[in-house]
């Protein structure tokens, strides 16, 4: 599986961007899409997932509100709507993709089996 992640870039405070991460490949038995970030200096961490087959969403407590996770029909691109966005949300993000056939931990790296090459997003005044 290959995906690619953009959609990020430089906006102020309050503003909003759209990520998108488009997998390739060998997608058909994709159960888990996710979105991490890394800041600098800090461990890449947990911001959303959405589960292909049951539509579950899930966020980190921090995103929950100002973040959506969602997936076209074809179930090959993901997207993160991100509002209301602030300086502390400022790194690059990753799309990531488990490819099931269950999973147990949707926050964890250790999860996911293909991991995009990240977009900066950078959060200014």
């Amino acid at each position: 599986v290959q995906l690619q992640a953009s959609g990020g870039g430089l906006v102020q405070i309050g503003g909003s961007l759209r990520l998108s991460c488009a997998a390739s490949g060998r997608t058909l038995t994709t159960e888990l899409m996710g979105w991490f970030r890394q800041a600098p200096g800090k461990e890449r961490e947990f911001v959303a997932a959405l589960s292909l087959s049951g539509g579950q969403t899930y966020y980190a407590n921090s995103e929950e509100g100002r973040f959506t996770i969602s997936r076209d029909n074809a179930k090959t691109t993901l997207y993160l709507q991100m509002n209301n966005l602030k300086p502390e949300d400022t790194a690059v993000y990753y799309c990531a993709v488990d490819e099931g056939p269950i999973y147990s931990d949707y926050a964890i790296l250790d999860e996911y089996d293909f991991w995009g090459q990240g977009t900066q997003v950078t959060v200014s005044s």
